[in-house]
């Protein structure tokens, strides 16, 4: 398994994922926003849809769409009962502009399956550098404004009051996020990217004393269930997106079940 170039390449790519998701997830959860990545994978499904439909590739598409709607949200809602119903209409107005583009072209319908439901043994090399660029990006741009991103979702009001606007805060890491969305297609698909952004950083929100152990936590814990998850799959010949999501629920299952136990132990 391990000689092979496109199992390295998977191993790769999935790394990259997962650090991005680790990092983003952690501050998804921290600013109660699970239910904005939710959406904004679904949102790519239209994206990805009708770009199909006029001859682009459904990554671009796909990626456009989520970078764009998560600025949309970000913009309509920066107060989280605003953001909402902001996200719910986006939501629908994507879903429904999906089905419109396959209504009218359903010719590449195995091409939006495969990103419906990831296949990270067919990243090829091209993807796999638009990878390492959209990575280097948003691990560029969280470096940069990670300490207001911190202020304005730990203290908002505070945040304000210093002068940092919220709306722009709100509209970078949803667009951030995204990005990160249309970047884990390959590995969990669109329908279940929910599984490796919000799963690990659940799981590292119990454990994490500090920001930071937080973060490193969640950034660990998603590797681990992407490589976990490829490895998995390699021995059984099941989907490897099966394996990352259930992997996710079974390790937050266990350390949400058990946490009174492990935290006597440790």
């Amino acid at each position: 398994m391990f000689t092979l170039e496109f199992m390295h390449t998977a191993f790769i790519a999935s790394g990259l994922v997962a650090i991005i998701c680790g990092l983003m997830g952690y501050f998804l959860l921290i600013r109660q926003e699970a239910f904005a990545g939710h959406a904004l994978s679904h949102v790519g499904f239209a994206g990805a849809t009708g770009a199909s439909l006029f001859g682009i590739s459904p990554f671009m598409g796909l990626l456009c769409f989520s970078v764009c709607a998560g600025g949309i949200i970000g913009a309509i809602g920066p107060k989280l009962k605003e953001r909402d119903i902001a996200i719910g209409l986006v939501l629908s107005l994507s879903m429904g502009l999906g089905l419109l583009f396959l209504h009218f072209y359903t010719r590449y319908a195995s091409q939006v399956t495969g990103l419906l439901f990831g296949n990270i043994f067919s990243v090829d090399n091209q993807t796999l550098y638009g990878l390492i660029i959209l990575s280097v990006i948003c691990l560029l741009a969280m470096a940069l404004f990670m300490r207001p991103l911190l202020f304005a979702s730990l203290q908002p009001d505070l945040a304000e009051a210093k002068g940092i606007s919220l709306r722009w805060i709100s509209i970078l890491f949803l667009a951030l996020i995204g990005g990160v969305t249309a970047a884990c297609v390959q590995v969990t698909g669109i329908l279940l990217t929910f599984s490796l952004m919000v799963g690990p950083a659940a799981v590292a929100r119990y454990y994490g004393t500090t920001i930071w152990k937080g973060i490193l936590l969640s950034i660990f814990l998603a590797l681990m269930e992407a490589w976990g998850g490829i490895i998995i799959a390699w021995i059984t010949d099941l989907p490897v997106s099966f394996w990352i999501s259930c992997l996710s629920f079974l390790i937050y299952f266990f350390f949400v079940m058990f946490h009174k136990i492990i935290h006597k132990l440790f």
